[in-house]
C-alpha cells in the first residue's frame, strides 16, 4: 500500500511537472506572437523599462563598485606572488566582462525586477484586473505582460554593462589609488587583454539569454500565480528560485560552447 500510495503522488507530480512545462511553453510563445503591442505602443515597454531596469540602478552599480573592489584586492594579494601585479587590470575587466558581470547583474535583477513583476502581476491576478481586461476584449498578454517582457530583455544586457563598469572602477580605485599599482600598466593590459568578440561580445550575449529567461520565469509565475497572498508570495519565491537556478545554468552551457575553442 505504502509502494502504491508513492506511485500515486510521483506520478500527479510528474503530470503536473508536465502540464506546467506545456503551459510555460505556450505562455511564452503567446508572448512572443502578440508582442507588437510593445512595439507599436513602445511607451508601455519604457515605462516598464524605467520600472524595471532604471529602479535597479543603485543596486546594480553599488554592487558592482564593491564585486570590483573585491577582486581587486584578492587579485593583488594573488598576483603580487607570482610578480605579475601589473595585470591587475587584465584580472579584473575578464572576470567582469566574461562571467561576474552578466551572472551577479543577473541574479540582482531576478531578487528586484523578477520578483517586482510576479508580485505585480499576481497582485493584479488576485484583485481580477486580469479578467476585468478579458471581460473588456483587451488581451491582458499583449497589454500586461509582452512590455514587460521587453523592457527586462532590454534592460538586462545595459545594466550588466553598467555592472561590469562599475566593477572596472573599482578595480582601479583599489587597485591603482590605494595599493600603489602603475595606473598605465593597469590600463595597457586590461586593453590588451579584453577582446571585443570573445569576451565583450559574449558577455552580452549571456546578459540577453539571462534576461530572456529570468522575464520570461517572472511573468509567467506571476500569471500563472493563485490569486491569494499565499499564492502570490509563493510565486515570488519560485520567481527568485528558478531564476538564479537558471542563470546558473546557462552560464555553465553559453560558457563551455563560447570557450571551449578559446
Amino acid at each position: 500500500m505504502p509502494v502504491a500510495k508513492s506511485l500515486k503522488v510521483i506520478g500527479r507530480r510528474s503530470i503536473n511537472a508536465v502540464w506546467r512545462i506545456g503551459y510555460a511553453s505556450r505562455f511564452f510563445v503567446m508572448t512572443l506572437f502578440y508582442s507588437g503591442t510593445s512595439f507599436r505602443r513602445f511607451r508601455l515597454t519604457v515605462k516598464e523599462m524605467f520600472s524595471s531596469g532604471v529602479m535597479s540602478l543603485i543596486i546594480i552599480l553599488v554592487s558592482g563598485m564593491f564585486v570590483g573592489m573585491v577582486l581587486g584586492l584578492q587579485g593583488y594579494e594573488t598576483l603580487k606572488r607570482y610578480g605579475s601585479e601589473s595585470a591587475l587590470g587584465s584580472l579584473v575587466a575578464l572576470s567582469l566582462v566574461r562571467e561576474l558581470g552578466p551572472v551577479l547583474a543577473a541574479l540582482l535583477f531576478a531578487s528586484r525586477a523578477g520578483s517586482a513583476m510576479t508580485a505585480e502581476i499576481g497582485l493584479m491576478k488576485a484583485t481580477e484586473q486580469i479578467a476585468a481586461m478579458e471581460m473588456m476584449a483587451v488581451n491582458p498578454i499583449a497589454r500586461v505582460v509582452a512590455p514587460r517582457f521587453w523592457a527586462g530583455v532590454i534592460s538586462m544586457p545595459l545594466l550588466a554593462a553598467l555592472f561590469s563598469a562599475m566593477g572596472v572602477f573599482g578595480g582601479y580605485v583599489v587597485g591603482v589609488v590605494i595599493i600603489g599599482v602603475d595606473e598605465g600598466s593597469f590600463w595597457s593590459q586590461m586593453q590588451a587583454s579584453v577582446d571585443f568578440q570573445h569576451d565583450v561580445l559574449n558577455g552580452v550575449i549571456k546578459s540577453f539569454v539571462f534576461g530572456l529567461a529570468v522575464t520570461a520565469i517572472a511573468l509567467f509565475e506571476g500569471y500563472d500565480a493563485p490569486p491569494t497572498a499565499e499564492g502570490v508570495s509563493g510565486a515570488t519565491t519560485r520567481t527568485v528560485v528558478q531564476s538564479s537556478l537558471a542563470i546558473l545554468m546557462l552560464d555553465f552551457i553559453l560558457t563551455a560552447f563560447m570557450f571551449q575553442g578559446a
